[in-house]
């Protein structure tokens, strides 16, 4: 079954798409679970080939229009390309950090600082090949990765939490969720950086979402795209 998509801004070039918790972005060669490819390819057929493939195990995966991605279980704005031109136009953007990106998360814990910066390089984590680390003991090629966090509100619950809003300087893979493990308040509900974590109750999905994006489309002007807060997240916060 295809997932229902909402479309948040369209033109001849760009799309932008609401994405649902749960789903992945692209195939990643081993399970058969349906994916935003699938609907882009579905919906949008001439988006074929438009990007780079990815080569898992010998075999090459198209990512059709796919410019930036966002974890299985993040929900919120996709940025997708439909042509080859707007491609190029919209990686040059995220490579020159000129995409403003706008988080929301609960995390664990008092966060401290009202607001912070955390600037920490991540590699690979030495245990698990599925993981990204900060700090000490990350394996491989340790790639700049900067975090900007404000503090949105405070949980007075017996077991404490943070709501923050949190603007990533660069797009690392899991950068949000290694950056808040690394200061010991990790994403709540996220199974494979924080398992033993307490849970916030009726929430089951992890607890981040891509709020906002703001880009320049091929005739230059500034796009600024919001997605609303999931439900689910609403209610724990409110």
């Amino acid at each position: 079954m295809l997932p229902k998509i909402k479309v948040l801004y369209e033109d001849k070039d760009i799309l932008v798409i609401d994405k649902p918790s749960g789903i992945s972005v692209h195939p990643d060669g081993r399970s058969k679970e349906k994916t935003i490819t699938d609907w882009v390819l579905k919906n949008y057929p001439k988006m074929k080939g438009v990007g780079e493939p990815m080569i898992f195990e010998g075999n090459e995966i198209d990512r059709p229009g796919i410019v930036h991605r966002l974890d299985k279980d993040t929900s919120g704005v996709l940025v997708l390309a439909k042509n080859k031109k707007a491609y190029e136009f919209l990686k040059k953007q995220f490579q020159d950090r000129e995409i403003k990106k706008t988080y929301l998360a609960i995390v664990s814990g008092w966060v401290k600082s009202d607001h912070g910066i955390i600037n920490k390089p991540i590699g690979r984590s030495p245990s698990d090949f599925r993981r990204r680390l900060a700090g000490r003991g990350a394996r491989g090629e340790l790639r700049e990765a900067i975090t900007e966090y404000k503090v949105l509100k405070r949980f007075k619950t017996k077991t404490p939490f943070t709501f923050l809003e949190i603007k990533p300087k660069t797009g690392r893979t899991h950068q949000i969720r290694v950056h808040m493990k690394f200061l010991n308040h990790p994403v709540v509900c996220d199974s494979l950086y924080a398992p033993k974590e307490p849970h916030l109750k009726g929430l089951k999905r992890l607890a981040l979402h891509a709020k906002s994006i703001e880009f320049k489309n091929l005739k230059g002007k500034i796009i600024k795209i919001e997605s609303s807060v999931p439900k689910e997240i609403e209610k724990v916060v409110k």
